[in-house]
């Protein structure tokens, strides 16, 4: 068995207090321990290096010269594993580390901002590492990337990541204050037929456009998409712009910047579009990130949805 794996650090800690101090029962006391421990321990690490470590004299222990050249290691291993010590206590206590997030532009642009303020307050010395990517990417770059986890949807199994909901919500209309549907309080969605619709184009990820489609054709109305957006930011000013109107997650168009839109509730069918919290599975979450997803779960519970 290497040298390595026969020290402790209690014995290093016991050799090092008796280099210091020079006496056992000195040692003993700042170690907390017994001074025949204190013995015990300095024999058991010179026969592990087989080499004596201090000569007793009527003055006390005289350390060797291979004890001269052992306390300057001895002290580094013992400051390292200090260190790493407060490295951990740092991590755990939130003081340092950090939290990587990959969420797409609508989710980051809509329900974050007021998140990471609340983070950032409560945990200055904690960095928020955003990684936004286009919808079609956001399930790779949770598999793939270094990330804690992603804000969004999960649409399909995924055997290697798991999802946990944050926000159970639905689909609404969003169309500008002047449209003929935007009197109602309700709107189904055979309503829709005959209306210029703004839609998020096919294959993009999130299966919002298969969702479109498919409550569409429950109902036997053919949508008739009129234009195609990749991002919510270009659905809403299309939208604004009396271009058409739009159908997205409720929470996310709560609050838009053009004060011309409103939200109309969707039924026959309601169709969920739930915020979900994803990660790889099986995979551990650090003390800062577990903290992340508690405000998000404390704000998002506040939001407007229909």
């Amino acid at each position: 068995m290497s040298i390595e794996n026969k020290l402790s650090l209690r014995q290093l800690r016991a050799f090092v207090a008796i280099y210091r101090l020079g006496r056992l029962g000195i040692a003993a006391t700042h170690l907390s321990v017994t001074e025949s421990a204190v013995s015990i321990m300095l024999r058991q690490i010179e026969s592990t290096l087989d080499m004596r470590l201090f000569d007793r004299t009527s003055r006390g222990l005289e350390p060797t010269a291979a004890a001269h050249e052992a306390i300057v290691l001895a002290e580094r291993i013992l400051g390292d594993v200090a260190s790493l010590g407060d490295n951990f206590r740092e991590l755990n206590e939130k003081r340092r580390g950090q939290v990587h997030i990959v969420i797409t532009p609508t989710v980051g642009i809509t329900l974050l901002p007021s998140i990471v303020r609340r983070f950032r307050e409560a945990y200055p010395g904690v960095r928020v590492i955003l990684d936004d990517c286009a919808p079609d990417q956001f399930l790779s770059r949770v598999l793939a990337g270094p990330v804690d986890f992603g804000i969004g949807t999960l649409e399909n199994e995924e055997p290697m990541l798991e999802s946990r909901p944050l926000l159970r919500d639905h689909l609404c209309l969003v169309c500008a204050d002047d449209h003929p549907l935007a009197g109602r309080r309700q709107v189904r969605w055979k309503d829709l037929g005959g209306y210029p619709l703004i839609a998020v184009r096919s294959g993009l990820g999130y299966g919002m456009r298969r969702k479109l489609e498919a409550a569409a054709a429950s109902v036997g109305v053919q949508l008739q998409v009129s234009n195609e957006v990749n991002f919510l930011s270009s659905a809403l000013w299309m939208t604004a712009g009396g271009l058409g109107v739009s159908v997205w997650a409720s929470a996310l168009v709560a609050q838009t910047p053009f004060d011309n839109l409103v939200r109309c509730k969707l039924i026959a069918p309601r169709v969920p579009s739930n915020i979900s919290v994803v990660s790889k599975r099986g995979s551990s979450l650090s003390p800062a990130a577990n903290s992340f997803l508690e405000i998000v779960a404390d704000e998002m519970s506040a939001l407007d949805t229909l």
